[in-house]
């Protein structure tokens, strides 16, 4: 197999910056004005915490600049964009390299995660566009219908999907598996692809991705995967957990790490996919979703047993699960 031109290097690589979006509208936003100071409040959380370790841009409307500067760090830089979301993972492009250095941005096609009802794309989809422009980089057009928090990759070749999200209604359905995996090597320099069956269970209510991959697993090393463990037979991820380390386990060749589901089972909405995979690696650190549960100091040891070079540090992500995400799903890395 010849040598891909790009490939999509590992999270724990270096990166240049970190790419995020300012709530400003919609659901993600909230309906009454406690909503709102609690998305702006998470979201700059996050940008505030990673900030102390490589520089932040964030992308955000025109008419919302001067309520972001009031709770996002003075070093934290802010770039007007038309935007209908937040979720910088989906809508921003995924980096990728080549063996001189350059960097580049595949601009995957964004659909409102399947075309679902509620969604608005018409902002979202040329975000991958703007940001390649801004950031002087080449893009490359994608002709799959993907999002960033859908891939995980361990920079070594293989790529963590779930068959609900590339092959599922109202993204690829019309595409054969070996299209989709054809299509994601050719753009990821990946050759191996791992399928996951589904995701969990709550991201499959209105306002879910039908099953992105960075709340259930994700590479650590090249060797490493780390994969949500709810270890509460009451909870219905119990059987999800169970069948993605099953699925893991036969796939074979990687070590298995479990990390404890919260302890908390549901909210007012039903059973909910708080998950501790959903975090977000940076330079000499490690920004962990935390829920104010008994299980965040256990999922801070595990961590920091699998990332002894790091800083781990705990951001509260209630609110963002919430609206249907995490740290992860809210952030995406250009390389260095």
């Amino acid at each position: 197999m010849a040598t891909p031109t790009w490939f999509m290097p590992a999270e724990w690589e270096q990166h240049e910056l970190t790419w995020m979006a300012w709530p400003s509208s919609g659901y993600t936003l909230g309906e009454a004005e406690s909503d709102w100071h609690e998305a702006r409040e998470t979201w700059a959380a996050v940008a505030n915490a990673i900030i102390e370790f490589e520089p932040v841009v964030m992308l955000c409307e025109q008419d919302a600049i001067a309520i972001a500067k009031a709770y996002l760090d003075e070093r934290v830089e802010i770039m007007p964009a038309p935007l209908n979301d937040a979720w910088m993972r989906d809508i921003g492009p995924t980096f990728v390299k080549n063996a001189a250095g350059e960097i580049a941005g595949v601009n995957w096609i964004f659909n409102g995660w399947g075309a679902q009802e509620w969604a608005q794309w018409d902002k979202d989809s040329q975000v991958a566009r703007l940001i390649t422009e801004r950031a002087g980089k080449i893009r490359i057009d994608s002709k799959l219908i993907n999002e960033g928090g859908g891939i995980h990759v361990n920079g070594a070749g293989a790529v963590l999907l779930t068959e609900t999200v590339q092959l599922g209604e109202g993204r690829n359905s019309t595409w054969s598996r070996a299209g989709v995996e054809a299509e994601i090597h050719q753009q990821l320099g990946t050759s191996e692809a791992i399928w996951i069956r589904r995701g969990l269970t709550r991201d499959y209510d209105e306002f879910g991705t039908r099953g992105h991959i960075d709340i259930v697993a994700c590479f650590a090393s090249p060797t490493k995967i780390l994969f949500h463990n709810q270890e509460n037979p009451a909870h219905p991820d119990f059987s999800v957990s169970h069948e993605v380390k099953r699925t893991l386990e036969e796939h074979g060749g990687f070590e298995l790490v479990p990390v404890a589901a919260p302890t908390i089972l549901r909210d007012d909405e039903g059973f909910v996919d708080y998950s501790y995979i959903n975090h977000y690696l940076v330079n000499g650190g490690v920004i962990l979703c935390g829920f104010n549960d008994a299980n965040d100091q256990r999922a801070v040891d595990t961590l920091q047993k699998v990332y002894p070079d790091r800083k781990i540090v705990l951001v509260n992500a209630t609110a963002l699960f919430a609206r249907g995400g995490g740290i992860h799903c809210i952030t995406q890395q250009q390389p260095a």
